[in-house]
């Protein structure tokens, strides 16, 4: 529809409406919407047409009009609802003068009619309105009904004209909904408690991120939008819980990619006397769940190449993947770490150690190529600040990521609970910061504190769900899954 049809459409709807208006019209708030279209359509889809007549089974729904015929004495319009859609027959003999006024409703108003149940004659299931009443006026006209919404643009920008448009967007975000259950459901049948922890923070922490600054006037203090509620929940476990989650929002001031955007939704969840091999089961129970939850299968299709999520997720350390992609024949100390780097032409840092080497070897060389689901073990010490060291190497940590089809979805790692080792790894990461690294962490006093207390030895664990539903719903881009994503 081109600027000159649109305007005189929208010119029409507006006179509509003041016509209503100058008449003492005013949109109702209590029309009791007694039945679902999905729920109607459930009941008596499978119903015949002589059954029907006999039942006189009335009904009363509300709806958007999506479609609309007039022929003289009759008209026909569908409904939608969240759930479905259904066709209605609007008559003079059922009502009388006030069929005209059905006759000039618009695509996309929404009305909320009652009558009874029939079959036309293509045994469409039908309502037979006797009583109607407008509810909202639309002004703006719905989008083409053949194309629905295809700028990209407008889909993330205006998702309400997507999702007025395109029954598939409404399904994945349904779907979106079924994974969150299925997360959580899993937690609570394993004894987890559902806790929510401060969104602003005093001093940001729980993950390497550049934070977002606000500020408190009334407390006349810079706060921190949270990176990861990590230190909160950890304080938890030093207060006698031991067994915590939350699904809640992150936020972190960095890049916006297809899979990365400002605000994303996290599940964080921990466990006192946790273990890692214990842990790693659970977590492949989870992405085994959520995806089948969608799929109805584990062997799905992703970015148009066949994934197998059905067996066993592979486990292998991060220094034997990079010394398999650079053909290394050992990895085994920091000088061999070195002699990779440079032959590999990776451009080295001032104030990197040999961890951070290894790990930007892996994610330069090895973590896109992880196809199949992984499980990448043994994290070097210097890059895992809240993590407990291995007991045989204290250079490794007993830290773990999973990655699927190229990206991570999950970090998780034996916790760190000696406040005097937490106390120095803190330093570590303000030394890193005054050579320029914007994302390491600040010193949090506070939990050093709570650590002093005591907390028992437990495992933490990471899982970006907006990862998970692309995952599950073969989307590349975290903006098709989150409904109003973060656009310049």
């Amino acid at each position: 529809m081109d600027t000159k049809d649109l305007s005189k459409v929208q010119k029409d709807r507006e006179e509509k409406l003041i016509k209503l208006r100058k008449a003492g019209y005013r949109f109702p708030n209590n029309f009791d919407k007694k039945d679902q279209i999905s729920h109607i359509i459930k009941k008596y889809d499978s119903e015949k047409k002589e059954n029907l007549e006999k039942a006189k089974c009335i009904v009363q729904t509300a709806g958007r009009i999506v479609l609309k015929r007039v022929m003289g004495k009759i008209a026909f319009m569908t409904l939608e609802d969240s759930g479905g859609r259904l066709q209605a027959y609007f008559t003079l003999d059922n009502l009388g003068d006030e069929l005209e006024e059905a006759k000039d409703l618009d695509l996309g108003d929404i009305v909320g009619i009652s009558g009874d149940l029939f079959r036309t004659k293509t045994d469409e299931l039908t309502i037979n309105v006797k009583t109607f009443v407008l509810l909202t006026k639309s002004l703006n006209p719905m989008p083409e009904k053949h194309k629905g919404i295809v700028d990209i643009e407008t889909i993330y920008r205006q998702r309400y004209l997507d999702l007025m448009s395109n029954k598939e967007s409404r399904d994945l975000f349904i779907n979106r909904n079924k994974i969150i259950q299925v997360l959580r459901e899993n937690l609570e049948k394993e004894a987890f408690l559902e806790v929510e922890t401060p969104m602003m923070h005093s001093i940001p922490g729980g993950a390497n991120a550049r934070p977002f600054e606000t500020f408190h006037n009334a407390l006349d203090k810079k706060l921190y939008l949270r990176i990861a509620p990590e230190l909160y929940l950890k304080r938890l476990l030093v207060g006698g819980f031991e067994k915590v989650f939350e699904i809640n929002r992150n936020f972190r001031n960095e890049g916006i990619s297809t899979i990365h955007n400002p605000e994303f939704t996290m599940l964080e969840f921990y466990e006192a006397y946790g273990n890692l091999d214990k842990t790693t089961k659970f977590i492949q129970k989870l992405v085994q769940d959520a995806v089948f939850a969608v799929n109805s299968t584990l062997n799905i299709q992703y970015e148009n190449k066949p994934l197998d999520l059905s067996a066993n997720f592979r486990i292998i350390t991060l220094k034997e993947l990079v010394r398999e992609k650079l053909n290394a024949d050992s990895l085994e100390n920091p000088e061999q770490i070195m002699d990779a780097a440079k032959e590999s032409g990776l451009k080295i840092k001032d104030g990197w150690g040999w961890g951070k080497i290894l790990l930007e070897l892996f994610e330069a060389n090895v973590e896109k190529s992880l196809w199949e689901p992984t499980f990448v073990t043994d994290y070097p010490y210097e890059v895992s600040p809240l993590s407990r060291k291995k007991d045989n190497d204290e250079g490794y940590t007993d830290r773990v990521e999973l990655f699927i089809a190229g990206r991570e979805f999950a970090n998780f790692f034996c916790e760190l609970n000696d406040p005097m080792d937490q106390e120095e790894r803190f330093d570590d990461q303000l030394k890193q910061k005054d050579l320029g690294d914007i994302e390491a962490m600040f010193f949090d006093d506070d939990y050093i504190e709570a650590l002093k207390h005591g907390m028992p030895p437990a495992v933490g664990v990471g899982i970006g769900i907006d990862r998970l539903v692309m995952l599950a719903t073969n989307k590349s881009s975290i903006r098709d899954v989150v409904l109003f994503p973060t656009l310049k």
